[in-house]
């Protein structure tokens, strides 16, 4: 089951109430048993959690006339670069489409997505696939439409072109010579920046409380990684079913944790530039590098190789951090795989 506690900004509460209000909801009925208010909602620096966000646009559907789709349509259309904050700057000052999308896909938490974009390479066209199948059925066709007509709008602002049309209503697709078209707005120096704050942004919202931070402490302690979920469990003084169950309440699982910890180090480890990606792999409990390797590329969208030398661990100019993006999009490609978000 999918946890819906994780915080993302106001903005696209904001938006969402406006829409309502535009058709005569009162943001009283929008926002009614969400823990929110108007106040809320006019604060620029405030915070919500996506359950919240859900619930906002249960309301709005009940108040709303109209399919989901079509409504999900329409509200999409009005999350412009602009609606995401320091993300947008990020991906709007990139040198490259295809650095843009490197970059909108490793910060897309900071986005207000539910159904998370992966990006899949298919012969000459890049296709952006939108998973809903983990966002609850009852807005799942309003999320998938607002998510789908946000990612077009987007592109259309940036780069004055179209998606392609597609028979599937889950998946843009684009030509793949697009990767190397220069941003219009392109600027090394705004792009290094903005993608500084992206980082720290998404750093402070996935600080970990309650009983997740307890896990994860233990996690990162050494030989952390060794012990599993029932012997976590027991050090915390309760079984494995009730770990289980206060970890779903918090909006993660065990595993989760685990993927987040093993994340934490393998970029520290690979940042000393000492240890080769078998040795990192080694000591993260992998049986194997390649299998170290496959979650890398998931969780960052490159291979640990890659990062290590792309400047990602601090230090290297914007160029170099760029260089090999396409060949990595291809290498991706030719093992007929995909990077997942």
């Amino acid at each position: 089951m999918v946890g819906w506690d994780f915080r993302r900004s106001v903005a696209s509460v904001a938006l969402l109430a406006a829409f309502a209000a535009e058709r005569g909801v009162p943001a009283e009925a929008v926002l009614s048993g969400t823990g929110l208010d108007t106040a809320t909602v006019r604060d620029p620096h405030a915070q919500v959690e996506a359950r919240q966000e859900l619930a906002v646009v249960r309301n709005l559907l009940a108040h709303c006339g109209g399919g989901q789709t079509e409504l999900g349509s329409a509200v999409g259309r009005r999350y412009h670069a602009t609606v995401y904050g320091i993300w947008g700057f990020a991906v709007t000052s990139s040198r490259t489409v295809g650095d843009a999308i490197r970059l909108a896909l490793r910060y897309v938490q900071l986005t207000y997505v539910f159904c998370v974009p992966e990006l899949r390479l298919v012969g000459d066209l890049v296709a952006l696939h939108c998973r809903a199948d983990t966002v609850p059925a009852d807005v799942r066709s309003f999320l998938l439409a607002r998510d789908m007509a946000a990612i077009t709008t987007l592109m259309e602002d940036l780069l004055g072109v179209r998606a392609d049309p597609h028979p599937r209503r889950d998946t843009i697709t684009l030509p793949r010579d697009l990767l190397d078209r220069p941003m219009p707005q392109a600027n090394d120096h705004t792009a290094a920046m903005c993608e500084e704050q992206c980082r720290a942004l998404l750093a402070e919202r996935s600080t970990r409380g309650g009983v997740a931070r307890t896990v994860r402490d233990r996690l990162l302690a050494v030989d952390g990684l060794a012990h599993g979920m029932a012997a976590v469990a027991a050090d915390l003084g309760m079984t494995t079913r009730t770990l289980r169950r206060r970890l779903a309440a918090e909006g993660t699982g065990f595993r989760a944790l685990v993927d987040e910890v093993r994340q934490t180090l393998a970029e520290e480890l690979l940042a000393t530039r000492s240890l080769s990606v078998e040795q990192v792999a080694e000591r993260l409990g992998y049986g194997d590098a390649a299998a170290f390797v496959r979650a890398f590329t998931r969780w960052t969208g490159v291979t640990p190789g890659r990062y290590a030398r792309s400047g990602r661990c601090g230090g290297a100019a914007p160029h170099q951090r760029r260089e090999g993006f396409r060949a990595e999009l291809d290498l991706q490609c030719d093992r007929g795989s995909r990077m997942a978000w």
